[in-house]
């Protein structure tokens, strides 16, 4: 399907005549205690406060926080609120944490590949092996621990380089999330191959509002309700797609929770909202575009 302005393409529907999709994305990722050679990470990566020589207690057991404690506090929010997530897991926690392994897959969550580590970046400074070698390893080792298949992506700090679509396809990967602009699932086409887009709403990623552009945490509820409400009214004529991508380790404190509960509640009350898994809406997605 070619490149086409949301006013200009086919009406996408989803299966009940649902307005918007939702999807939740919890990330479960490991801070790494000393720097990683070769690896890559900004300066500006949530938690740390400038460039402190390693190990920096302050931000690794901060980042912890979400794999001991805050990841359960998402689960029960979204437990309670019949919301499958997917869940974005990188072969280090996979590895250390296999408890966190099996509570997701008790709740039938979907994995998604994310790395080694948050710590270890997808840059362009990797050479094309090194590249392959990252990503090939993070999904075996993913694989591996969970037992499932997986077949979607999302990039440490939604990194990727000009290589990393077609790697990822390498890999049997057939969607990612690294992509954020647009609000419907679209294809990134390689030839006769193809991964689809699910594109993440980037303003409502927990960390994007609430530690790079320091809102508070009242505005974040009221931004998640007037984005749906939004794209609610523009589903009427082309449905829409709400990715939601949460960090445990903050949004689930204590004083942070109770917001995430009221607005997807919020979402869930309008009663105009279809909760796939990401495979499942990707299916659909395919047979939709397929079928003109």
């Amino acid at each position: 399907m070619k490149w086409l302005p949301i006013v200009d393409r086919p009406q996408l529907r989803w299966p009940g005549g649902e307005n918007v999709a939702l999807l939740v994305v919890v990330t479960l990722e490991h801070y790494d205690w000393e720097h990683h050679e070769g690896s890559f990470s900004p300066t500006d990566i949530p938690g740390r406060r400038g460039n402190p020589p390693r190990p920096d207690y302050q931000v690794t057991t901060w980042r912890e926080y979400g794999n001991r404690i805050g990841a359960f506090r998402v689960m029960e929010v979204l437990d309670e609120l019949g919301i499958q997530a997917s869940v974005a897991m990188d072969a280090v926690t996979a590895m250390h944490y296999p408890y966190l392994v099996k509570e997701c897959l008790q709740r039938n969550w979907e994995f998604v590949g994310h790395g080694m580590a948050v710590t270890r970046m997808i840059s362009s400074r990797m050479s094309d092996n090194e590249e392959r070698a990252y990503i090939k390893e993070s999904l075996s080792v993913l694989r591996e621990k969970t037992g499932q298949p997986v077949n979607g992506w999302l990039g440490p700090e939604y990194g990727e380089s000009h290589r990393t679509p077609r790697l990822l396809m390498d890999q049997d990967i057939q969607y990612v999330f690294d992509w954020v602009n647009d609000e419907q699932p679209f294809e990134l086409c390689d030839g006769t191959e193809s991964l689809v887009a699910l594109p993440v709403y980037l303003d409502l990623d927990d960390l994007q509002a609430l530690w790079h552009k320091r809102l508070p945490v009242g505005k974040y509820l009221e931004m998640i309700k007037q984005g749906f409400d939004v794209l609610d009214r523009d589903g009427v004529s082309n449905a829409r797609l709400l990715v939601l991508n949460l960090h445990p380790w903050y949004i689930g404190q204590p004083h942070r929770i109770a917001y995430l509960k009221e607005a997807l509640s919020y979402i869930v009350a309008s009663g105009a909202v279809w909760k796939p898994s990401a495979s499942r809406l990707v299916s659909h997605y395919k047979k939709q575009i397929d079928n003109g």
